[in-house]
């Protein structure tokens, strides 16, 4: 498939490019700086500030898959629902461009603070989220709700609690709206079993117009 990569140059993304390829899939790269990838791949520099622009980019693929998120680095991150609403702005931004585009599926790498933590208590709710993410966990939600009111065909694939670099180990779990927790009580995966968790739903769709989720 020929699948393009929103912001690519994080985490999420650069794994996501990694098992994509490792799949042979054809991968586009969207990111702000190209020199932060391999010069291997094959690349397209964008803010993602342009619903037309991103449109232009995303056409004739098979897919888009968002791994937006406003950079860590600026400290209002951990402080500032106004900068970190840049990330629902993408998103609708991203919709806009999909349907134009006519581009058949959206995956966006999610949040987690919007799972069920125990009954009707949400994970950002619960008081074991920590209060300088809560922001984030805010603005991820926001656009899950615009997800949720578009008409075009997404899927929003939220992570456990915590997301380390570690190894693909293909062996984890996957469930719909509840946080998933291991025999130790913790929330958690690798970035490399999240990836392969995304592109195994992209190449066989489980959770169309759906959100899931994922865990040990």
């Amino acid at each position: 498939m020929k699948i393009v990569v929103l912001a690519a140059s994080g985490q999420a993304g650069r794994t996501i490019v990694s098992e994509l390829l490792t799949r042979g899939h054809a991968v586009t790269a969207v990111v702000r700086d190209p020199a932060k990838l391999p010069a291997s791949i094959q690349s397209v520099r964008d803010d993602l500030a342009n619903a037309e622009r991103i449109a232009a980019i995303v056409a004739g693929a098979d897919a888009v898959v968002s791994a937006f998120g406003p950079p860590k680095d600026d400290a209002r991150f951990f402080s500032d629902i106004a900068y970190t609403d840049q990330l629902p702005d993408v998103t609708a931004r991203t919709i806009a461009a999909v349907r134009a585009a006519g581009v058949a599926r959206l995956i966006v790498v999610g949040g987690v603070g919007s799972l069920w933590y125990a009954p009707g208590v949400t994970v950002l709710a619960s008081g074991h989220w920590p209060d300088n993410l809560a922001p984030i966990a805010t603005s991820h939600m926001k656009a899950l709700a615009l997800l949720k009111a578009s008409d075009i065909n997404w899927t929003y694939f939220s992570p456990p609690m915590d997301i380390v670099s570690g190894v693909r180990t293909a062996t984890y779990r996957l469930g719909g709206d509840d946080l998933i927790v291991d025999a130790n009580g913790r929330s958690w995966v690798s970035f490399e079993d999240y990836a392969a968790a995304l592109v195994d739903e992209l190449e066989r769709p489980q959770h169309e117009k759906a959100r899931f989720t994922i865990g040990y």
